[in-house]
């Protein structure tokens, strides 16, 4: 049981629903968030859930200053029965603390997060969109909220957590996308933030982006920030490759982010019986199988796109077609399954799911 108590004040002026035919990513948002202060005397305390509204944070604080926050991504999703769930909760909690240790910010109670989070879900369970495809995505995230100008951790933070209803992250679908291998720009490095949710990682990797959309590419392909020679990441997300029947990932190394997915996807392969490896696998290596005509498959892994199929890799002037730009039978599996479990579709052998209502 918690010893928290969490109050509630009622938006007495609830905002129309947007149609959920229609939902673009992260656009629209609730009536309700979740806040919890932090002070060094107090600890976390006064957890509430009020109107949705402007955060007022003193210009000095070092968020601003310092970038000292965290955040999570995770989702709700409506059933056929009509019930709310949630996808491995627990997973999440954990990686916000593993983010929170790397920055300095004061750990939460997972237990309780994951309560607050339901609780959240259960006033504005009316938002939970139903149409296919659609989820309510929830953000929590930390922030210092400090008035100072000195190099040090805060000794104040808020703890929030917003909703917003969502359609699929990629309007077209569980289709191949163009992905560009990054060749100038390093995403993170081992001892650095790489393996934290932190705001810093995400700006950072804007303008090879910028650069990748420029040239008619969804994402781009993250090499090691060393030797600019070993894949980490593509865009945001986890990245696999089926090669000869062996699916392969890059493995932890510090700087690459523990996703929630790709632990997931690790998982099922084994469930499976397919041979899955975490190591390490260089451009040249993946360049070789594909000569070889051993590389079969390619996709990224998260919780927007969940599978994120790579039809085609251009790296140094050359443009690697995989699977003949179409979506292989591992990554639409795995699609299928993932998806069908978060939507109470197909039976969860993990216990993964938990019920909201």
């Amino acid at each position: 049981m918690s010893e928290y108590t969490i109050t509630f004040i009622k938006n007495e002026q609830p905002k129309e629903k947007p149609d959920s035919d229609h939902l673009p990513f992260g656009k629209f948002f609730t009536d309700h968030m979740f806040i919890q202060d932090y002070s060094e005397e107090k600890g976390w305390h006064n957890p509430r859930i009020v109107p949705y509204q402007p955060l007022v944070i003193d210009p000095a604080a070092m968020i601003f200053h310092y970038g000292q926050t965290i955040f999570e991504g995770l989702k709700a999703y409506r059933t056929a029965e009509g019930n709310v769930q949630l996808f491995r909760p627990d997973k999440n909690m954990e990686r916000l603390n593993r983010s929170n240790r790397r920055m300095c910010i004061p750990e939460v109670d997972e237990e309780f997060a994951i309560d607050a989070i339901k609780h959240l879900l259960h006033i504005d369970q009316e938002w939970v969109p139903s149409a296919p495809g659609t989820s309510l995505y929830i953000r929590p995230f930390i922030i210092a909220t400090e008035p100072f100008l000195g190099v040090r951790p805060s000794k104040n933070y808020q703890f929030i957590v917003i909703l917003s209803p969502v359609g699929a992250y990629y309007e077209s679908g569980i289709n191949p996308v163009k992905i560009a291998v990054e060749n100038n720009y390093v995403r993170a490095v081992k001892g650095g933030t790489g393996e934290a949710k932190t705001a810093g990682n995400y700006a950072s990797s804007l303008i090879a982006q910028e650069v990748a959309d420029k040239e008619g590419y969804a994402q781009v392909l993250w090499l090691d920030g060393l030797e600019k020679k070993y894949i980490e990441e593509v865009g945001s997300m986890n990245v696999f490759f089926k090669v000869n029947g062996k699916v392969i990932t890059p493995a932890l190394n510090g700087s690459i982010l523990e996703g929630v997915t790709r632990n997931s996807v690790i998982q099922m392969l084994k469930h499976w019986d397919i041979p899955v490896e975490e190591r390490k696998i260089s451009m040249e290596e993946l360049y070789d199988h594909y000569i070889n005509g051993e590389l079969e498959e390619a996709f990224g892994s998260g919780t927007a796109a969940v599978i994120s199929p790579i039809g085609e890799l251009a790296w140094n002037n050359e443009h690697m077609i995989i699977n003949d730009g179409k979506t292989g039978a591992i990554s639409s599996k795995l699609y299928q399954t993932l998806t069908g479990i978060q939507y109470g579709t197909v039976k969860d052998p993990f216990n993964w799911v938990v019920k909201v209502k």
